[in-house]
């Protein structure tokens, strides 16, 4: 009777560890935006800053390595004024202070991303968002007016 429940414990600890190995394949969900830069040009005379209107190519996947969109594929970068709203906030943070060619990746909690509601069909609510992103180009600043203009 005791080898039936050593085999079971055996069985048990087997699944857990395999069950581990699975687990540590798959990207953990974070809290707070999370940016790895993955390549930096030597030259950078122009950081990327709120008001920007920038391109930027981008490889968007969920956790599980799901691609659900990508602007590499389509040959066609987003345009967008950095630090408006225009994208979501994780972008608006993770894309400050890039370099034109800089490549970083961004973890984007739900909170940044899209939330609680996700964006359906191909992003669940509470989703981490993961991107790969490359500034290719920034177009010019934000208009302001001056003091004498007001």
């Amino acid at each position: 009777m005791g080898s039936v429940a050593a085999m079971k414990a055996v069985a048990v600890l087997f699944f857990l560890s395999l069950s581990g190995f699975v687990l540590a394949g798959k990207v953990k969900e974070v809290k707070e935006l999370q940016i790895g830069v993955k390549y930096k040009p030597e030259s950078c005379e122009l950081q990327a800053r709120k008001g920007d209107k920038v391109r930027v190519h981008y490889r968007g996947k969920l956790t599980d390595g799901t691609v659900f969109d990508s602007s590499f594929e389509r040959g066609d970068p987003i345009f967008f004024e950095l630090g408006t709203g225009q994208v979501i906030k994780g972008w608006d943070q993770g894309i400050l202070g890039m370099c034109v060619g800089e490549k970083r990746k961004l973890k984007i909690p739900a909170k940044l991303g899209y939330g609680e509601q996700g964006s359906p069909p191909t992003i669940p609510g509470g989703a981490t968002l993961i991107f790969d992103t490359e500034l290719v180009e920034i177009l010019g600043r934000g208009s302001k007016p001056n003091d004498d203009e007001l």
